[in-house]
């Protein structure tokens, strides 16, 4: 087993794969690509999660307080 220091025996350290909005593609190969797809689809479904529990909440309030709209008449 190669010690932690032993840059001959270990495998090399991979960074946890982000993405930028924006950011240039043509250095990325096919597997970075899917990789960072993975990465967007989970936060649409992040996203999207969070818009439900707001519009959940948003609609027991409206049903408590009324909607912003009626108060406007």
């Amino acid at each position: 087993m190669a010690d932690s220091d032993d840059v001959f025996g270990a495998r090399p350290l991979r960074q946890e794969a982000t993405h930028e909005i924006g950011q240039r593609l043509d250095s990325l190969s096919v597997e970075d690509l899917i990789e960072h797809l993975e990465i967007l689809r989970a936060e649409v479904l992040r996203l999207e999660a969070d818009l439900v529990q707001k519009r959940v909440s948003r609609h027991a309030a409206e049903q408590i307080f009324g909607s912003p709209q009626e108060k406007s008449r």
